[in-house]
């Protein structure tokens, strides 16, 4: 049978931090990367693919934002926005699926999933909200929003000066509500796109219903949580760097390949990831062999045709 990999690609798979969010620069984005997966499709991996959504989704919500003051159109909550991003990024790296595969003389079925993701209303993210979303406003206008919608907001200090933006919260995903038809599309050969940002946000009430959470979940955990509950026997985060690396940026710094949870537990102890940026990816890892997986690889997705790629965590 062949061995099912979920991968979670990084934000700079589809905008890079330089750019300007063009439509034409996030198709050759995406077309690179799906270029780097390409040798697992080669060897007959089933594959499932999570994406980040950050830049996206914060445009739509200052898209929102822009129509609300001009035109009075109504906006969105942010669920609805996550849905509205998974379904645009999804079609994105579809196509490039579709036309990178047929370049290479490869045919496989692909299919974008708007995703729920189940998280628990007691989580206690959400008296602690962290996660910043749409654009940089004033405090005057903050403290007038948060007064009319009840917002959270941090204030923000960039280069070009200072102002305050929302924050929501970001809860551990508990459930993957797609999770039998994933794994089952994926048994079937079909490349699913699935959990996009995370997943839209929702928490289940009375007699199985669902109900939207303004939240955004991160896109690593859900990729994880995804992996491990459709069996998954491999699960890749792709990032910026090559490998994971302790004393980063240090003279005594060290590149790591092949770890045991209980190494990275060391070092997650010791403040050797950081906690904006390599250690949740470290937890996601961790997480999915605790429930069953065989490996976890964090790279580059141009180091993907190399059997040994990047950072490996293993039990």
């Amino acid at each position: 049978m062949s061995k099912t990999a979920v991968i979670a690609l990084g934000g700079n798979a589809l905008l890079r931090g330089d750019q300007k969010g063009t439509i034409q620069e996030q198709v050759a984005n995406t077309v690179d990367t799906i270029e780097s997966i390409i040798p697992l499709i080669q060897k007959g991996y089933n594959l499932v693919i999570g994406h980040g959504n950050g830049p996206q989704v914060g445009n739509i919500l200052m898209q929102q934002a822009a129509g609300a003051d001009s035109y009075s159109i109504p906006e969105f909550p942010l669920d609805v926005c996550v849905a509205e991003s998974q379904g645009s990024i999804g079609y994105m790296i579809a196509s490039a699926l579709r036309n990178v595969m047929a370049k290479h003389g490869l045919n496989r079925e692909v299919c974008c999933l708007v995703t729920p993701v189940v998280v628990d209303r007691d989580d206690a993210a959400f008296s602690n909200p962290t996660k910043r979303v749409g654009r940089i406003y004033t405090q005057e206008q903050a403290d007038g929003l948060a007064k009319e919608k009840g917002w959270v907001f941090k204030e923000e200090v960039r280069q070009t000066g200072s102002g305050w933006r929302r924050v929501v919260p970001s809860p551990k995903p508990v459930d993957v509500l797609n999770a039998p038809l994933v794994k089952r599309l994926a048994e079937e050969g079909v490349i699913v796109i699935a959990v996009g940002g995370g997943g839209v946000p929702v928490a289940k009430g009375e007699k199985g219903t669902i109900e939207p959470i303004e939240a955004v979940i991160d896109k690593d955990s859900a990729s994880s949580l995804l992996a491990a509950e459709i069996g998954a026997d491999e699960f890749y985060i792709l990032t910026d760097v090559p490998n994971v690396y302790i004393n980063f940026r240090k003279p005594d710094e060290k590149k790591l390949a092949q770890v045991t949870i209980a190494e990275v537990d060391k070092y997650l102890a010791e403040g050797m990831f950081g906690e904006g940026n390599m250690a949740p990816k470290i937890r996601a890892c961790k997480d999915f062999l605790q429930k069953g997986g065989k490996v976890s690889v964090i790279t580059e997705a141009t180091k993907l045709a190399d059997p040994t790629c990047g950072t490996r965590i293993t039990l």
